[in-house]
C-alpha cells in the first residue's frame, strides 16, 4: 500500500530519528517532514510502533495515511508540491 507519513515533532533529536525510521522503512522524503512510499501492512505497523516510541504525545503530531494508487494519481499537486532535490523518479512514477 502507498503510505504518507507527515509529522510535526518538537525535539530535534526525535525528529531526526523519525526521519531515519521512515527512510529505513523504505519511504522517500518529499518535504522536510513528509515521507511517501510503498509499504506492506506489517511494515506500516512496525513503523507506526517505532514512531510512537519516539514522540512526546503531549506536544508532537504524526499522521500516517494509507492511500491507493488510484487515489494518489488523483492528488492535486500545486506549485512546488515536492522538493525537487528530495524526490526520486520512483516517487514521480507513483503519480503518473
Amino acid at each position: 500500500m502507498i503510505i504518507w507519513v507527515l509529522y510535526d515533532i518538537v525535539k530535534d533529536k526525535s525528529r531526526t530519528k523519525a526521519a531515519k525510521r521512515c527512510q529505513q522503512a523504505g519511504l522517500y522524503r518529499v518535504q522536510f517532514s513528509c515521507f511517501l512510499g510503498t509499504l506492506t501492512q506489517n511494515q506500516k505497523d512496525t513503523l507506526q510502533l517505532q514512531l510512537e516510541e519516539l514522540i512526546d504525545e503531549e506536544t508532537d503530531k504524526v499522521y500516517i495515511f494509507p492511500m491507493s494508487r488510484g487515489e494518489l494519481q488523483q492528488t492535486a499537486l500545486l506549485g512546488q508540491a515536492f522538493d525537487k532535490k528530495l524526490v526520486t523518479d520512483e516517487i514521480r512514477a507513483l503519480f503518473f
